[in-house]
């Protein structure tokens, strides 16, 4: 892990293509601002762990019965 010590209105410039300025500084609390391109996907860690988690927990539910599902599908004579 890279550690850096920005002030603020400083940036950090990822791949060439991806800058993290240094916004606001407020006691503990430091605002960022991320400019990245389009296809970037762009995450808060604990959001990123809870979609994680809601994956693995839909991936342990049972398959569904699909042979059931697609009686139900077809028309009715």
């Amino acid at each position: 892990m890279l550690v850096l010590s920005r002030k603020k209105d400083e940036k950090v410039v990822i791949g060439g293509n991806i800058e993290v300025i240094i916004v606001d500084v407020k006691g503990d609390t430091v605002k960022i601002g991320i400019s990245a391109p389009g296809d970037v996907k762009i995450y808060r860690g604990e959001l990123l762990e809870a979609i994680r988690q809601a994956n693995i927990e839909a991936a342990m539910q049972p398959a569904p019965d699909l042979d059931a599902i697609a009686k139900k599908l077809k028309p009715q004579k």
